[in-house]
């Protein structure tokens, strides 16, 4: 039986061809014009968000170079070996992985696939990240609440100066704040209709946040889990039933990985990094989980057991401190206060209110997420904060939703009132420490925030152009600060395991105070010398009170650009070709003590660096003998002596095991200069 195409009459099809263009403008002007509902001036605004992120985020970004060189190496290390892409080994050799699961490194590592390595093809998808992130947090809060109240949350996180810095950086933060922020979308839309299939989708976001930082992504899980138990549609036993499921989705899509790592033979996987004894369970429980918490660190630069004091003093103020304060807490004295209100303001509504149940959820987030970061006595990193721009974003956002649309109101008033002088005052005294830096801000945001609150309070009632005018006053004054602390930070390069935002006369008042870092000497370098071959601890961060002695280890190398704990190697043309050449038939071209110091001679030559001892030089492999074995089967060509992390060159303690190959090979082998930087041929044994 033969079937017949019954074709439109010509004239019909030239009516469709003529209707395509039609279409298209139509496509555009909705996509210009947004919702029905939205006033004109929306979508303009919203798209002008998203530019202005753009810019700031991708403008100069090749000016970072490698950025953080430990993870840039990783990158490169996973555009040459499928199995380094896989378990996030730090050389294509796959010697030792980094010491966080890999996900962070994967869309940096496709993308230089696609387009070469380069800083640019690695930096872009983290500033992508930070774009979606704003427009994710916009949607979220636009669901909910007004256009202001979204484009305000947008805006709040993006001009965040931290935020700033991360997603223009190659460290894990960027896409572990991109999947919270969507995760808290999921959220939202599971707390409209109770369906499953958004908690299911929460719990997957975060589970593989837990891919990209570990137990850092589940810091959210009780705030997703009380939101939805107080104002979740179903009734309660489906509601519990379903916060399982959700807990099932983070189990199954963090558990494949974790499970394919401790199955796979560790023969013929890499070592895991940060761990004692090459389970990821070590390094997940100790040197990354609750020895952060704890102090308790094994492995870490200061050992296990070393308490507080180590990473600055802990409190419920540290957000707010000289170290942390200029990164993210601009507004979130406002969102405290908006939180506060808006709970009480919905005290007695329903159950199922949304206002109440958006508080609780980026609320309780923020809450638990500051208060670790308050209370950690171990590795803390003032970068870290970049997780709290959406959650400060969203309530402050929530915060002009619920309260400026009843302006009218005597109280909503007085929050506002309140918010906004609150603002004002404490940006004051955040750029009070860098009273050199653009003084005039100081005036601006005082008098601004000062004549804001007081129109706010005690003016006219706000209606049509003068609500708008006094509106757009209250932005400004609250982002006036971090903004300009962000137009600092994207007009200045970073680089370094630690960087900082902000100014750089901000950064001498880092977690030690004027001086630089441990020690009180100049130059920021761990007790080490300054100067040093990358400024040392560039962005003026230290690590620990009291650094190495003699000077090793922690801040750059002693000459030749030698690299150290916290800061890549810088190679020479000459000894960056002698790797070149050497690199034929050894399955690592050289070995260096620290992953750090290991990175930078591999980025420059594209040849594998073993990093002994990983990134602090402290985890237990190789050991002496398993060295020696790859020596003797010429898989090692040269040991560069140099640099090196804490247990390394001069490091003054840390690992035995990298103190020992040290000594091994300077009892047998010849050292040469090269650049400054002193190394050995393992193929010419003296002895």
């Amino acid at each position: 039986m033969s079937s017949t195409v019954i074709l439109p009459p010509a004239d019909v099809a030239r009516d469709v061809d003529h209707l395509a263009p039609a279409r298209r403008r139509s496509r555009l002007h909705a996509l210009w014009r947004g919702r029905e509902e939205d006033a004109a001036w929306v979508r303009p605004a919203l798209l002008s968000l998203f530019a202005v992120t753009a810019v700031l985020y991708l403008w100069g970004l090749g000016a970072s170079g490698w950025a953080n060189s430990y993870y840039a190496a990783a990158v490169q290390a996973g555009t040459k070996s499928w199995k380094a892409f896989l378990f996030g080994s730090s050389d294509a050799s796959n010697f030792i992985t980094v010491d966080k699961t890999p996900a962070s490194l994967w869309p940096m590592e496709i993308s230089a696939r696609f387009f070469g390595l380069s800083s640019w093809s690695m930096l872009v998808p983290q500033a992508l990240e930070g774009v979606a992130m704003v427009g994710v947090l916009y949607a979220t809060i636009r669901r909910w609440f007004s256009p202001a109240a979204a484009l305000t949350a947008g805006a709040v996180a993006a001009l965040t100066p931290v935020a700033a810095l991360m997603f223009r950086f190659n460290n894990p933060d960027a896409l572990l704040v991109l999947l919270l922020t969507i995760g808290a979308y999921a959220m939202t839309r599971a707390l409209e209709d109770g369906r499953t299939r958004w908690l299911l989708l929460a719990g997957g976001l975060v589970g593989f946040a837990f891919l990209t930082k570990e137990l850092q992504a589940f810091l959210v899980l009780p705030a997703f889990g009380l939101a939805y138990v107080i104002c979740g549609p179903p009734q309660l036993g489906r509601r519990i039933a379903q916060l399982v499921a959700l807990g099932g989705a983070v189990l199954v899509s963090a558990g494949w990985w974790v499970a394919l790592v401790e199955l796979w033979p560790a023969s013929d996987r890499p070592y895991i990094g940060g761990s004692q004894n090459n389970s990821f369970f070590n390094v997940l429980f100790g040197y990354n989980g609750f020895g952060r918490l704890t102090g308790n660190e094994s492995g870490s630069v200061g050992g296990a057991a070393q308490g507080a004091g180590r990473w600055g003093p802990t409190g419920w103020t540290r957000l707010f401190n000289d170290a942390f304060g200029g990164q993210a807490s601009w507004l979130l004295p406002a969102a405290l206060i908006f939180t506060v209100a808006g709970l009480a303001y919905t005290w007695k509504r329903p159950r199922t209110d949304r206002t109440r149940a958006a508080l609780i959820l980026w609320g309780a987030s923020l809450f638990v997420t500051g208060a670790v970061f308050s209370l950690s006595k171990g590795i803390i990193h003032e970068y870290y904060t970049v997780a709290l721009a959406p959650l400060i974003g969203a309530l402050v956002g929530i915060g002009v939703g619920v309260f400026w649309p009843r302006r009218s109101h005597p109280g909503s008033r007085a929050v506002l009132a309140v918010a906004v002088a609150v603002t004002a005052l404490w940006a004051n005294a955040l750029l009070e420490r860098t009273p050199d830096w653009n003084p005039w801000l100081r005036t601006l945001v005082l008098v601004g925030g000062g004549a804001v609150a007081l129109t706010i309070a005690f003016g006219p009632a706000l209606t049509g152009r003068a609500a708008a005018a006094v509106g757009i006053g209250a932005l400004v004054v609250g982002l006036a600060a971090p903004a300009a602390y962000t137009l600092s930070t994207v007009a200045t390069p970073k680089s370094g395991a630690i960087p900082l935002a902000g100014p750089a006369s901000a950064r001498a008042f880092g977690r030690f105070g004027p001086g630089g870092g441990p020690g009180g000497r100049p130059g920021g370098g761990f007790g080490g010398a300054p100067g040093g071959p990358g400024g040392g601890v560039a962005q003026g961060a230290g690590v620990a009170q009291g650094g190495p002695p003699n000077g090793g280890g922690f801040g750059g190398g002693r000459g030749g650009g030698a690299g150290g704990l916290l800061n890549g190697s810088e190679p020479g043309a000459a000894l960056t070709k002698l790797l070149e050449q050497g690199s034929r038939g050894y399955r690592w071209v050289a070995a260096a003590v620290g992953a750090n110091s290991a990175a930078g001679y591999q980025l420059a030559s594209g040849e594998p660096i073993m990093a002994i001892g990983g990134f602090n030089g402290t985890d237990p492999t190789p050991t002496l003998a398993q060295f020696e074995a790859y020596v003797r089967n010429g898989d090692i060509h040269y040991f560069i002596a140099s640099g090196g992390g804490f247990g390394g060159p001069g490091g003054g303690g840390g690992s035995s095991t990298s103190s020992e190959i040290r000594s091994w090979v300077e009892s047998n082998f010849t050292a040469r200069t090269v650049d400054g930087v002193t190394i050995y041929d393992l193929t010419s044994r003296t002895v």
